[in-house]
């Protein structure tokens, strides 16, 4: 039965009204939709604030115990360093006090040799140049050291000598090296021979028994020095006093051992108690913000998944009501009263009329144009 103007206007009606309803759905729903994510960055920014402040004051804490320790530590190993510097320079001086204790009596009798070698030598006139250590190297060896200290002599005065004065020559030839060396020879070698002869030739006897006595001299460093390092080698420390140090080390070996211990039970502690409470205390804090945005979240999510349900099911009930009679084109509110006014005018009975006439207005327009 064909609809009346009446009939056709009220359906015009009832689907502009579908349509600004379906309209105020969807805007709802975009508006819940900003809104819903909104409050998910606000919640996941609250959740990684909790996080990093939870992160930050163990950190922090746990920072702290450590270098509060970490300092006593510190001071009881400077305390330990010092008393062990000050035991070992007791254990050097005890070692020297020894040493020059049990070497006492052959430095004396060093002394007294070395008199009776200048007093002999005094007395028969020998040069002054007897009387030293380095002439019985030069002429008169007998232990290796001397003979290391003349080959050493005669390197320097027959090698270096020469050469050195060679080579300040500007423009220096082979010829002036032969000259140099037989100046030197000459000189000094003979010097060397002159020297010896007449000190060796008129003071023999008196040289022989300097060199004995100073021979008695080398045993008697040989043995210092023996006894010397036999002291130093020496494992056996209770003859030191170092007693009264050894107990003090002692003492501040078990306070660090104490320390490290304790150090280590309180940072124990700390990562299987302390870190829990204090991540159950900020969580506490931030517990009421957290709980506010959650919920709040959750209505919003709650709204948000209705009015979407809502907004289906009114698109549904639109398209099928309203869109198999004015077809996608037309359903839009503003087509729909264009509609409406064509029927109230009398220009057409129906919707399909009203339609007609509408695309027929529209397309004379465009072709006036």
């Amino acid at each position: 039965m064909a609809q009346t103007a009446a009939e056709c206007l009220e359906f015009l009606k009832e689907a502009r009204d579908a349509l600004d309803e379906l309209s105020l759905l969807k805007d709802k729903e975009k508006q819940l939709g900003q809104e819903e994510r909104k409050l998910e960055r606000s919640l996941e920014a609250e959740k990684k604030l909790l996080a990093d402040t939870i992160q930050q004051t163990v950190k922090n804490r746990r920072s702290e115990i450590d270098g509060s320790f970490e300092t006593e530590i510190n001071k009881v190993q400077e305390d330990l360093k010092k008393v062990r510097s000050r035991r070992e320079k007791a254990r050097n001086q005890g070692i020297k006090d020894r040493i020059t204790e049990e070497t006492a009596g052959i430095y004396e009798q060093n002394k007294s040799i070395r008199a009776q070698m200048k007093a002999l030598l005094k007395s028969s006139h020998a040069p002054w140049l007897c009387r030293s250590n380095l002439y019985f190297s030069l002429f008169m060896p007998r232990f290796f050291r001397e003979y290391l200290v003349l080959l050493a002599a005669l390197l320097v005065v027959f090698l270096a000598l020469p050469w050195g004065l060679y080579m300040l020559i500007p423009e220096h030839q082979p010829l002036h090296l032969a000259v140099i060396y037989m100046v030197d020879i000459f000189l000094i070698g003979g010097g060397y021979v002159i020297i010896g002869n007449k000190t060796r030739g008129g003071h023999g006897d008196t040289l022989g028994s300097a060199r004995k006595l100073l021979n008695d001299i080398y045993r008697n460093n040989k043995k210092i020095r023996s006894i010397t390092s036999s002291i130093r080698k020496d494992r056996n420390e209770s003859q030191y006093n170092l007693e009264r140090f050894d107990d003090e080390i002692s003492r501040l070996k078990q306070e660090l051992d104490t320390m490290v211990s304790r150090k280590k039970e309180a940072l124990n502690t700390f990562e299987n108690v302390t870190k829990n409470i204090l991540a159950d205390e900020i969580e506490h804090n931030h517990k009421d913000k957290l709980e506010e945005l959650e919920n709040n979240y959750h209505q919003v999510s709650a709204q948000l998944s209705e009015t979407r349900q809502q907004t289906k099911t009114r698109n549904l009930y639109v398209a099928e009501h309203y869109g198999t009679y004015l077809g996608k084109e037309f359903m839009e509110p503003l087509k729909i009263v264009e509609l409406s006014a064509i029927v109230q005018e009398g220009r057409a009975a129906n919707v399909s009329e009203a339609i007609a006439m509408y695309q027929k207005e529209k397309q004379g327009s465009t072709e006036r144009i």
